[in-house]
């Protein structure tokens, strides 16, 4: 009987080897994208502020910035998420009951300092900017509403954690059959294990794990195919 593989790598060079392989099949791009910015807030980003903050690409957010202007100039939605809840905070539902200390979840308060986006992120007039309660960003929101309504067919997932939010974001993508595509140095975590222990699983199932500069150029492709 089949027994589960066992090995000696770590989670950093299993992504590596992952990544390396030639032959791994790709869902690919389609021709209407949108960019989905999961949580890029000051309590997730701020790591000089909040100790629930994390930074595993110091770039990480100019390169959001890049690849949303590029999807903003094709046209396609780009959302920004963050998390944030009532007080009390009975949206939190049980989600909000393990742990109750200032730095839990469901004490990120509408209008506080934690729930506010990153002052680095370029938030443009019409883009998106929603509130979510639980992990994904599709749970109780508009967003499966406004992806339909724009025509999409590929979503770009940024933001954190890759773990969490990220994660939950791209497996109901890939659950309403949107081609997924997940920029690798868009996405951050605070520790190294799930980080790459996550990519390797979407990678592997739901995404394409992908260079921000590979998801740019395809971007510019279609920019200019719109062209003509």
């Amino acid at each position: 009987m089949p027994v589960m593989e066992t090995s000696h790598l770590t989670p950093r060079e299993y992504w590596a080897q992952v990544k390396a392989n030639p032959n791994r099949a790709r869902f690919g791009f389609g021709r209407r994208p949108a960019i989905v910015n999961v949580d890029l807030q000051r309590a997730y980003t701020d790591i000089d502020t909040f100790k629930t903050a994390y930074q595993t690409d110091p770039r990480q957010i100019e390169h959001v910035n890049l690849l949303s202007a590029k999807v903003r100039a094709l046209g396609g939605p780009v959302v920004w998420t963050y998390v944030a809840y009532l007080d009390p905070p009975i949206d939190a539902g049980v989600w909000g009951t393990r742990t109750d200390t200032p730095d839990s979840l469901q004490n990120i308060r509408h209008g506080s300092e934690r729930a506010a986006l990153d002052p680095r992120c370029e938030v443009r007039p019409g883009d998106v900017v929603m509130v979510k309660r639980m992990a994904s960003p599709f749970f109780e929101t508009p967003l499966g509403s406004i992806l339909t309504f724009k025509g999409v067919d590929t979503v770009i997932v940024t933001g954190g954690s890759t773990s969490g939010c990220v994660r939950a974001c791209v497996v109901d993508a890939l659950s309403r059959s949107y081609r997924t595509i997940v920029p690798e140095e868009c996405v951050a975590d605070k520790h190294e294990i799930p980080h790459f222990a996550n990519l390797c699983d979407m990678m592997l199932k739901y995404a394409d794990v992908e260079p921000v500069a590979f998801v740019a150029a395809e971007l510019d492709r279609l920019a200019a195919e719109s062209r003509g």
